[in-house]
């Protein structure tokens, strides 16, 4: 068990410089003044530079002569990843939803601090976990059973009212229409010209459902065969606006009103990246870290390709682990002007 390499040990302690919360349980810090090893997000004053080394893991650490520190207590990082962990596996398996209590008591925490616990891992709280859980039971449960209620029961919900109250909210649409292709669904669309080239924007009445380059009408199509597909018309002209005010001047438009679903993990890596503030990068594995998935890295790229809004959801924040920028669905001439407008550069 040997110290970081060079390399690695100055995004460690850039990442301990900046209490970056994402880092913890990924690498450790230790004091060769004081003794002492330490999470990235402990809030103690930092050493300088060179009184700082760097462990892959508290075990490590302890092999090299360090103590825990007692003020971010290091030691329990493993433990309460490892309690995240089985609580979504819990989760998983559950027929009927699992109240707070049970499950923290099952994975051995008080309830309030496992709540703020695995909120702080995943992005999302058990109940919202256990809620994108069902619904994408019920979203590929409506593509395959007979009738609705097949499906709503199928995909683990006690009774079709359960189902009815959320519906709307996870799938933006009722299940009728999902299943039918968007079926009674309006989704509006236009197309608009921006310095990077024309942009399909396209929205239902909760919010943008889709927003890309080099697309066109088609795309919808595609998507919600069933559904109204509509030219834009004035509901849509100021929310197209501000949308390509937010292509020119990333950052000035982040509360734009979006109709988006996806998986759990999915969206806890679309949340993860809306958080990253214009003139900041993440790395992959960063972004995988961040929602509580460290060994998910491909799997949070593969949700950065299945983004539906261009720029909204920031996925050209995201980069490779050795800083190159990775790829962009849209082009990475697009991606690398997006960053560079935020002060990015390569």
């Amino acid at each position: 068990m040997m110290a970081l390499p060079a390399p690695c040990e100055d995004e460690a302690y850039a990442a301990f410089e900046r209490r970056d919360r994402s880092y913890d349980g990924r690498v450790i810090g230790a004091v060769t003044t004081t003794r002492i090893y330490c999470k990235p997000s402990c809030p103690a004053r930092r050493p300088k530079r060179e009184h700082v080394v760097f462990y892959a893991d508290p075990a490590a650490a302890r092999a090299a002569g360090f103590r825990a520190c007692l003020r971010c207590k290091p030691d329990e990082v493993a433990r309460d990843r490892i309690a995240v962990a089985q609580a979504v596996a819990l989760i998983e398996a559950a027929e009927a939803p699992l109240p707070l209590d049970e499950l923290a008591r099952r994975v051995g925490y008080a309830p309030h601090h496992f709540h703020r616990l695995f909120k702080r891992a995943t992005g999302v709280t058990p109940a919202a976990y256990a809620r994108g859980l069902r619904a994408r039971r019920a979203a590929a449960a409506l593509n395959q059973e007979a009738t609705v209620t097949d499906a709503i029961y199928e995909a683990g919900y006690s009774a079709p009212s359960r189902f009815y109250e959320t519906a709307g909210a996870r799938l933006g649409m009722t299940p009728s229409a999902w299943k039918q292709g968007g079926a009674g669904v309006t989704i509006r669309w236009t197309i608009a010209a921006t310095s990077l080239g024309p942009l399909l924007i396209a929205a239902t009445e909760k919010g943008l459902c889709r927003v890309s380059f080099d697309e066109d009408s088609a795309a919808l199509v595609q998507r919600f065969p069933n559904a109204e597909i509509a030219a834009g018309g004035a509901a849509l002209e100021e929310l197209a606006a501000r949308v390509v005010a937010e292509v020119e001047t990333p950052g000035r438009n982040a509360d734009l009103p979006l109709d988006v679903q996806g998986t759990a993990f999915q969206e806890a890596v679309w949340q993860a990246l809306r958080a990253i503030p214009p003139g900041e990068t993440r790395s992959y594995a960063q972004l995988a870290a961040e929602i509580g998935k460290p060994g998910a890295v491909r799997a949070a790229g593969s949700a950065c390709g299945a983004n539906n809004v261009a720029v909204l959801i920031p996925c050209h924040r995201v980069q490779r682990s050795d800083g190159s920028m990775g790829g962009y669905a849209y082009g990475v001439e697009r991606k690398r002007v997006l960053r560079r407008r935020e002060g990015v550069e390569d």
